[in-house]
């Protein structure tokens, strides 16, 4: 069923400290969450209904999608919810279903059990029972109120449009609804209860965006790295971003500190993100003798933008020289400070070759790296 859609997001979003709509959540800006599920269920087209100085915003934020447009909103919501119905165009007895986008975990199962629901009635609402007790009073209690029949209403809600436009037409001057359904009923519609979501939760305070955060699926991946760098004449050497007094110190284009170097291609290569010559090409004069924790960093803040976490890392240094134990607590302090993780998340550890290979031989220096990363699925 072809059907349009108004997202609601002028709002100032004061009690979850501003601007709620914006915010990133799980990598991207909350609005977009659900102008992303409308646009894949069909909705054409979905009109972002934002403040008047929020229209750029509401294009950085869904740059990349077709299929929506933003209108300028009101100070209150009904004002908005009806500057977005008149941006529609369609026949009466179109679908349209109206959505906060401060409720951001919109999936395809509730928009689909709205639509199917809305032949033969004015209206559809998500919905979910009241499972709690419900008391009333102030300080005291001054009684518990029957939860029988009370439901817990969320959006989107689905009308014809004809029929909303009529509702919000006859609504008094003067008067906040709390939802579009009140409108319709007002005006005297049915309006039908489907199954609600409960991870369909409303973002109304500041706590509500970490719970949202640990609701969204995610997916584990574990990225490997590897770097070689070979000695040279110097007095000291740079390892997991410790300097270490050393009769040698290691050749590269930057400060060779191999085990951040392959550090950072684990992190790159669990989010697929190429390799760290990829974003810091050696052949660049700017990277000549840079500290490799920028590099490092770097990959840490790519992780983040798209809404990862880092779980662990562990790093192993084969070499016979310089002894690495006496430093390697100092290593896992530096990187614990570098990727904003706990210390018993970050390993250190170090091996020889018996003598064997290029290690062995003291030629070079080698650095292995696992990191364990979460991104949203």
């Amino acid at each position: 069923m072809t059907f349009a859609s108004v997202v609601v997001a002028a709002g100032s979003g004061s009690r979850a400290g501003g601007d709620k709509q914006w915010r990133p959540l799980g990598g991207k800006p909350v609005v977009r969450w659900s102008v992303e599920a409308l646009l894949d269920a069909g909705a054409a087209p979905v009109i972002v209904v934002v403040a008047n100085d929020s229209l750029g915003r509401a294009g950085e934020a869904l740059h990349g999608l077709s299929g929506w447009i933003a209108v300028a909103g009101g100070t209150e919501r009904v004002d908005s919810v009806r500057a977005g119905l008149a941006a529609i165009d369609g026949a009466e007895d179109r679908p349209v279903l109206v959505h906060d986008a401060a409720r951001p975990m919109l999936s395809r199962a509730v928009i689909d059990r709205l639509l199917a629901a809305l032949p033969g009635a004015d209206g559809a609402i998500a919905a979910l029972p009241v499972s709690d007790t419900l008391k009333r009073g102030g300080a005291e209690i001054e009684g518990t109120v029957d939860r029988a029949g009370l439901w817990r209403a969320q959006t989107p809600q689905a009308f014809s449009l004809g029929r909303l436009r009529a509702a919000y037409a006859a609504w008094p001057a003067g008067e906040t609804p709390t939802d579009d359904a009140a409108v319709v009923e007002r005006d005297g519609g049915t309006v039908r209860l489907i199954e609600g979501d409960p991870r369909l939760m409303k973002l109304t305070y500041p706590e509500d965006f970490a719970m949202a955060e640990a609701m969204l699926p995610r997916q584990t991946r574990v990225g490997s790295g590897f770097d070689v760098h070979q000695w040279g004449p110097g007095d000291a050497v740079w390892l997991c971003g410790v300097e270490i007094p050393h009769d040698k110190t290691l050749v590269g284009h930057s400060d060779a500190d191999a085990g951040l170097h392959a550090l950072t291609d684990a992190l790159l290569g669990a989010m697929g993100d190429g390799d760290i010559g990829d974003h810091f090409p050696p052949t660049d004069p700017k990277w000549k003798g840079a500290a490799s924790d920028q590099f490092l960093i770097y990959a840490v803040e790519r992780l983040r933008a798209r809404g990862g976490r880092l779980v662990n890392v562990d790093v192993t240094l084969i070499c016979e020289r310089p002894k690495v134990k006496p430093h390697r607590q100092a290593m896992r302090e530096r990187l614990a400070e570098i990727l904003a993780l706990p210390l018993d998340a970050v390993s250190v550890k170090a091996t020889t070759t018996e003598t064997l290979g290029f290690t062995g031989r003291g030629e070079g220096l080698a650095a292995q790296a696992i990191a364990t990363i979460e991104l949203p699925g």
